[in-house]
């Protein structure tokens, strides 16, 4: 990706200089409880005591410190900020042509913890979306894991995992999300898991929708497209799963498979708009 001397966005909070501590862990808004943060975490493959562990009840302090990361760290915060301003470009368009106004959401970057509107998280959760605030929160440090762990390797896959996460937004100022997260009150865990997958396959599909306008920014290279998707394929509930414990479990899947999320990203790169992204009504998910 030729990114460098691009744009950076105005809208990121860098809170790595940040402690947060106290008794425990702050309760989670919004009525979703627990499941919020586990939805909107781009990685769900692994042992969901890692996320237990990084969310919890209490009140939460909070202290300031400096922080002074590696110029690979440094480089890495001004490539999302980058992706992050031409994210902003894009579905300000999309929403305009269509009658809409676009809010453009704020990028938290942090070190080892964060504190949301949905609660608190550990890096182990990976990146995430909160309705409640309408921030992406990124530990840096994931792009090494996307690299080393998940067999994603590039920049464009990082830029992936943002455009995907910003899809997330897309759903809550398009109303999607309070209309799909409340049925988990209503329904059996197993039947709201095929909701969250059409959930997640739509936010890999907006995330298509922004790599197709990508191509018109000048700085995508050969390659930088095999790599999102190769991502999208590597991150998939059935990849992660046989990885983890050799075997999957249909039924506990949130994401889609490996196929379906590199099939609805592509889907969205092909047609470039809001429109073919219903992934609620689609009868070949």
């Amino acid at each position: 990706m030729k990114w460098k001397g691009r744009q950076a966005s105005r809208n990121v909070e860098d809170r790595r200089g940040q402690r947060v501590g106290g008794k425990g862990i702050a309760g989670i808004g919004g009525g979703f409880g627990l499941i919020l943060v586990i939805v909107f975490t781009l990685l769900n493959g692994g042992n969901p005591g890692d996320i237990v562990n990084n969310i919890g009840l209490g009140e939460p302090e909070q202290s300031s410190g400096t922080y002074e990361g590696s110029a690979r760290e440094e480089e890495m915060a001004d490539f999302v900020s980058v992706v992050l301003r031409d994210t902003e470009e894009v579905w300000t368009d999309i929403f305009a042509e269509n009658g809409l106004t676009y809010r453009e959401p704020t990028l938290v970057i942090y070190k080892d913890q964060v504190e949301s509107a949905c609660g608190i998280a550990g890096s182990a959760v990976g990146p995430f979306y909160c309705p409640g605030d309408q921030k992406l929160y990124i530990d840096l440090s994931f792009y090494d894991d996307l690299s080393q762990q998940f067999n994603a390797p590039g920049d464009f896959a990082m830029a992936y995992v943002v455009a995907h996460e910003v899809g997330h937004h897309v759903q809550t100022l398009l109303g999607t999300t309070d209309e799909i997260m409340p049925l988990r009150n209503e329904m059996s865990e197993t039947q709201f898991n095929k909701y969250l997958v059409r959930f997640e396959l739509q936010a890999d599909y907006y995330a298509g929708v922004w790599a197709h306008h990508a191509q018109g920014m000048g700085y995508l290279e050969s390659g930088d497209v095999e790599e999102a998707m190769n991502a999208a394929h590597q991150i998939g509930d059935d990849t992660l799963q046989k990885q983890a414990r050799g075997y999957v479990t249909p039924d506990s899947f949130t994401h889609g498979t490996s196929e379906q999320r590199k099939r609805w990203f592509d889907k969205g790169f092909q047609n470039g708009t809001i429109q073919g992204g219903d992934t609620f009504n689609a009868k070949n998910l």
